[in-house]
């Protein structure tokens, strides 16, 4: 019976190392360094950054916890903005931190990472293909035809910083983030046909792009990072 289990186990690394060539999982945290629930979040996140390569982590600092003490300096009206769509789109009645949303499809407390496991697991193929290249200061996004529509987004974001915190609720910590996003940038719109943008490099270190349908969900990912 040993011979089953080795087989068993050899099938599980070949799918898991199918999945990681796939458009990645795209996981996106709301979050802010002025509240003390977040640090939790904030590692699952940067163990997602840094151990699944079938995930794309993204954080986006939210501006609504800039209260006097304590300005997170990575947030972004862009965040804000987009966590308010999510709400209204998956019929949230209120906005917080830290909350996760996969593929733009389910949205969960940001630091519970057996549901953030469960969903990356249950996420779908995504039915659009997407690629970004660089060439200089400009990048090249392509997306393939498919069926449906959705926005072009062009996201540029940075892999870590650490940050001492010396107000707020986290006042005399120490923060280390990961993937945190500097620029959310719309490029346009997919209808179906094959496209190619060509766009400046914006703010981050690396760059990413998404295609979002109307509903919220991303049917198509792809990102862009430097060689080792």
């Amino acid at each position: 019976m040993r011979w089953w289990i080795l087989l068993l186990a050899l099938q599980g690394m070949l799918a898991g190392s199918a999945r990681a060539g796939d458009s990645p999982v795209v996981v996106e945290l709301f979050t802010s360094q002025g509240c003390s629930s977040c640090p939790p979040a904030d590692a699952f996140l940067t163990d997602l950054a840094r151990q699944r390569q079938d995930v794309l982590a993204l954080a986006f600092h939210v501006t609504y916890w800039n209260y006097p003490g304590w300005r997170d300096p990575f947030s972004l009206d862009a965040a804000t903005a987009r966590q308010r769509d999510y709400a209204r789109l998956l019929g949230e009645d209120e906005i917080y931190t830290p909350e996760m949303v996969v593929d733009g499809a389910s949205a969960f407390v940001g630091s519970n990472r057996d549901d953030g496991l469960r969903a990356i697991e249950r996420a779908v193929a995504k039915s659009v293909p997407v690629s970004i290249r660089a060439d200089g200061g400009q990048l090249t996004i392509t997306v393939g035809s498919g069926t449906g529509q959705g926005r072009i987004l062009l996201i540029g974001y940075d892999r870590s910083h650490r940050t001492p915190v010396r107000g707020g609720e986290n006042s005399g910590q120490t923060l280390v983030e990961s993937n945190i996003v500097r620029t959310l940038t719309p490029l346009g719109s997919w209808v179906g046909t094959a496209v190619s943008l060509t766009a400046p490099s914006p703010a981050g270190e690396r760059f990413a792009a998404l295609i979002q349908s109307p509903n919220g969900r991303i049917i198509g990912a792809a990102r862009l990072t430097p060689g080792p």
